[in-house]
């Protein structure tokens, strides 16, 4: 037997170096089997240029991640260059599913960088754990305080003004904990105007108001045992998007969880953590600040989901196992309601998500074997059973007559991954088979406007699962002073979701141009490719580089809407003592292989320069970080292949950012 030291604040912690981690807990110092552990290393939620960064902008600095950006606030986040009806994106495992039909709150956009400790991303059927998908997982994982045998309080306030939109932010976050009780809070308040381009012309319609704090309380009710609630509440208000034809009044997000964790010392089970959750969502369009547009619409749309994860860590030998059960329920509701001039007389009403009824339950199993020590496999598989019910499927029946009011789905997933080290080099290679779901707007979505090719859109609840084929390789070499990694994975996707105009039906929303349905294409094919470098020019001087490139195309060969050109991006880094002076320069070539089926235009390449410098010092021991800096320093006006409606990005942003831990 030894004597280990088990870390709670850590989110995961891995045993003999493998992947399938097994997680820590809140307790004190216990006796456990003889069995190695290290704790895993926590990513600070914020970017080498810029501390005070926004969820968006963290997720943008991963190579796995683009935009589809319709203004300046709830960016999509598109996991290898697929929408986010192909991926899974959870809050602490958390299933939660927006209220929007045009998707202008994802899930990034109800958390606030201050209350989440990191950002798990995995590609693929590598992120099947958490639900069935084809992109791959995003796992927002909130912060979480350690037990401690002394009385401890800690606490952070971060503040900063943007000269550009005029946006003024203050962050908090406090903490206590003790050998019983931990509680751990978050505030957060931004405000922000209208942004200028490049060309120093105000883009109207793109302010935004956020605020959101979170509260998480644990008790330890045993030696090796803890019990925790936590809640977020974020609420949206006067949010613009320049990009299309409405605005947001109010969002508004209660999200809630109570879990149970146990850590056992000895066994096969080393870890089982389980959780019951609740979220309410409350999202209201609208278009009272434009009056351009010659009918007014109002679209509200709620979403209600309650659920349950439960998973548990086993070690055996050199095998260590995770097992996860996650099942969920959702309602989806959404309205369509028109008006003339006159808003008090409403001309026509419908649901365009038609209170749409989401059940699933999955059984997932993650390994991995330690060949050697030179050599890992991990494998593992899912099964989920998905049911839909519309409450109002005769809406659907104008366009499918006929079509069933309930669907059940089988969505079986596989994975496979072998890993090889030899002295400084790392090599992997690796599989993946996976089905996914329509989502409620391919299924069961009426006269959904998008105004980016200005087509109304309609669901089939007939449509077959998409199913993924997926092949993917890494080669990588790490030195001292340098590393290189490069990247590579292929996705074959049979029944690919897309949407084609339909010869029946007229448009309902007098901007469009016709109605289109969603259809499934016989299969699309997607690549993508990444090289990563860094390189220690002096102890005090760094590089980074970065390279990505995709292709997507579909069966007929013709370009897949939004699928990132060739992209790159270069840093350097100097940091001495108190002083840091970090600057980057990273763009876009052009959009040559754009899809004018889905609204594309070729973008033209653009280029952006950013500097910034930052300062430490300390007031009575109270550790402090002052930091200054510019984006856009050359003023480029630009827009990429992901801004929807082709609307400029921000010009030239003064940023200034003030930190201090206490």
């Amino acid at each position: 037997m030894r004597y280990i030291t088990i870390l709670l604040l850590c989110w995961g912690i891995s045993a003999n170096g493998q992947n399938a981690r097994v997680e820590n807990d809140s307790t004190k110092v216990t006796e456990l089997e003889e069995v190695i552990i290290t704790a895993a290393v926590k990513k600070k939620i914020e970017t080498e240029m810029k501390m005070a960064v926004s969820v968006d902008e963290f997720l943008a600095s991963s190579e796995n991640i683009s935009f589809i950006k319709r203004g300046a606030y709830a960016w999509e986040p598109l996991l290898n260059n697929m929408s986010t009806e192909r991926s899974t994106i959870t809050i602490d495992g958390m299933h939660i599913f927006g209220a929007c039909t045009d998707k202008m709150d994802p899930i990034t956009s109800y958390v606030e960088s201050n209350n989440l400790a990191t950002i798990d991303i995995k590609s693929g059927q590598e992120g099947s754990m958490h639900g069935s998908t084809i992109a791959g997982s995003i796992d927002l994982k909130r912060k979480s305080t350690a037990f401690t045998d002394e009385k401890n309080w800690r606490g952070s306030y971060q503040t900063g003004f943007e000269f550009n939109n005029k946006q003024f932010f203050n962050l908090g976050n406090v903490s206590y904990s003790s050998d019983k009780f931990v509680a751990d809070g978050s505030i957060s308040y931004r405000k922000a105007e209208n942004y200028s381009d490049g060309n120093n012309d105000e883009v109207n319609h793109s302010q935004f108001n956020k605020f959101n704090t979170s509260l998480g309380l644990a008790y330890k009710t045993s030696p090796l045992s803890s019990l925790r609630a936590d809640a977020i509440f974020d609420v949206a208000k006067d949010v613009g998007y320049p990009a299309l034809p409405m605005d947001l009044w109010l969002s508004r997000a209660l999200i809630t969880s109570v879990a149970y964790k146990q850590l056992f010392e000895e066994g096969l089970i080393r870890v089982w953590d389980s959780k019951i959750y609740f979220n309410a969502i409350e999202h209201y369009m609208d278009d009272t600040k434009r009056p351009e547009n010659l009918v007014h619409m109002d679209m509200p749309g709620w979403s209600t989901t309650y659920g349950l994860v439960s998973k548990v860590n086993l070690i055996k030998d050199n095998l260590s196992s995770e097992i996860q059960l996650n099942a969920y329920n959702n309602l989806s509701i959404a309205e369509m309601r028109m008006y003339p001039q006159d808003r008090s007389e409403r001309t026509m009403f419908a649901y365009s998500w038609p209170w749409v009824t989401t059940r699933y339950a999955g059984l997932s199993v993650n390994n991995s074997l330690d060949f050697t020590e030179k050599s890992q496999v991990n494998f593992g598989g899912s099964l989920g059973v998905n049911y839909n019910h519309s409450k109002y499927v005769d809406f659907n029946w104008i366009f499918y007559p006929g079509a069933p009011q309930e669907k059940t789905r089988l969505l079986p997933s596989l994975n496979a991954n072998y890993i090889l080290n030899i002295s400084d080099f790392n090599f992997s290679v690796g599989a993946g088979y996976g089905h996914r779901a329509p989502s409620v707007s391919e299924g069961y979505g009426y006269y959904i406007y998008n105004s980016f090719d200005r087509y109304d859109y309609i669901g089939n609840p007939d449509l077959k699962n998409e199913i993924s084929y997926e092949a993917n390789a890494s080669a990588g070499l790490k030195k001292e002073k340098m590393s290189i990694e490069a990247k590579v994975n292929y996705f074959h996707i049979q029944n690919y979701i897309i949407g084609k105009i339909l010869s029946l039906g007229s448009p309902m929303n007098y901007q469009s141009v016709g109605v289109k349905g969603y259809t499934s294409l016989d299969y699309a094919r997607l690549f993508n490719f990444s090289l990563n470098a860094r390189y220690n020019i002096l102890d005090h001087l760094h590089w980074n580089g970065t390279l990505t490139y995709a292709r997507g195309q579909d069966d007929k060969d013709g370009n897949l809407p939004f699928i990132r050109p060739l992209s790159y991006q270069t840093s350097l880094q100097y940091h001495y003592k108190k002083f840091g002076v970090q600057t980057s320069v990273n763009g876009d070539l052009a959009q040559v292989h754009y899809s004018p089926e889905y609204g594309e235009d070729e973008t033209p390449k653009y280029t952006v320069w950013n500097i910034s410098a930052d300062y430490t010092f300390y007031i009575k021991n109270v550790r402090s970080i002052f930091q200054m800096g510019a984006e856009n320093i050359l003023n480029e006006h630009y827009s990429t292949y992901a801004d929807w409606g082709n609307i400029p990005r921000m010009g030239r942003n003064i940023f200034t950012s003030l930190k201090i831990n206490f």
